[in-house]
């Protein structure tokens, strides 16, 4: 009997632990398919972190982890995708300097992943826009953007209305730069 997998949100560890997996991957693919932006919007305990993660290993090309599910013979595995993750759950943010060093936090583990250096280290769009060029560069395909509790900086302030509000622009200043690369975004 398969192991229920409580208060586990990475999917390698979920498919090398034996731990029982509903197969999802035939909607994963259809999502994929159907739009380039997603926005999941659902409540907390849903699965929105384990999918994102599963979405990360599918992206990457881990076949491996896809073994006996759906999408294992109808997906692409000889293309691999460079991916830039971030994941805003970690700790509480109370401020716009906690934010942005966050920010330059989750830009140094990316660049460190994908081997790529950003010349523009402390301008959080010019950075983010850089590494997003970079990847698809480097790699020769276009990037796949994920990002888990894109929203839970501001939730951290949420009865702080001036705080909260100075985070919202800083996150802004963040997503605004996704419109503008576009042509270098995969999903």
């Amino acid at each position: 009997m398969k192991k229920l997998p409580l208060a586990i949100q990475t999917f390698a560890e979920i498919r090398e632990g034996n731990y029982l997996y509903i197969d999802k991957t035939e909607q994963i693919l259809r999502m994929v398919q159907s739009a380039k932006a997603n926005f999941l919007s659902r409540p907390r305990r849903f699965g929105k972190s384990l999918l994102v993660d599963t979405l990360k290993e599918l992206f990457e090309g881990n076949q491996s982890l896809f073994n006996g599910l759906y999408i294992e013979n109808n997906w692409d595995w000889s293309i691999s995708y460079p991916v830039i993750k971030f994941d805003f759950a970690g700790g509480t943010i109370q401020n716009r300097q906690e934010l942005d060093q966050r920010i330059h936090n989750l830009f140094e583990l990316n660049q460190k992943r994908l081997g790529i250096h950003c010349t523009q280290q402390w301008d959080i769009a010019g950075c983010f826009g850089e590494l997003i060029e970079n990847a698809h560069q480097q790699y020769g395909q276009k990037v796949v953007i994920l990002i888990d509790e894109y929203d839970k900086p501001i939730l951290d302030n949420i009865e702080s209305p001036e705080q909260a509000a100075e985070i919202r622009e800083g996150l802004k200043n963040l997503y605004s730069v996704l419109k503008g690369q576009d042509a270098h975004i995969q999903f």
